[in-house]
């Protein structure tokens, strides 16, 4: 069986952000650690070499796979901020309606620029993701 390549590392975040080249890039991404700090309770940890992740959770496949995972987390990809809602996005169309431009994958919300949509509105759908994530896994 495939083992994750994405793994929780020891590297710093802080680092990690400071790196960030574009400026605007740097600040979006400092106020999205700023949001998921507050709304997850949890200190950012590096999962891989260019991810932001916040708590975990475990997961079992009926496969029999099974891991850790964080329950949020978020990425300054060069495209796009890419924010990663583990719940998934079937539950928040009306959030998603409100929340400004943004793209979505199967757990990733893609932002171009933090302003161009709604912080109460992204603190919402973290909070209820992360809410989601710790029920189903507790």
């Amino acid at each position: 069986m495939a083992e994750l390549k994405t793994k929780l590392t020891d590297a710093s975040v802080e680092a990690f952000l400071a790196k960030i080249e574009d400026e605007k890039k740097r600040k979006d991404a400092q106020a999205v650690n700023a949001l998921m700090r507050k709304v997850t309770g949890h200190e950012p940890k590096m999962w891989g070499d260019s991810i932001v992740g916040y708590g975990s959770y475990h997961y079992k496949y009926a496969s029999g796979r099974e891991g850790d995972w964080m329950l949020a987390g978020f990425s300054p990809r060069k495209q796009a901020l890419t924010l990663y809602i583990m719940s998934g996005f079937e539950e928040y169309d009306e959030l998603l309606a409100k929340l400004g431009k943004h793209t979505t994958g199967k757990s990733c919300l893609y932002i171009k620029k933090l302003e161009d949509v709604n912080l109460d509105v992204l603190r919402e759908l973290v909070e209820r993701s992360v809410a989601h994530m710790t029920k189903q896994s507790g």
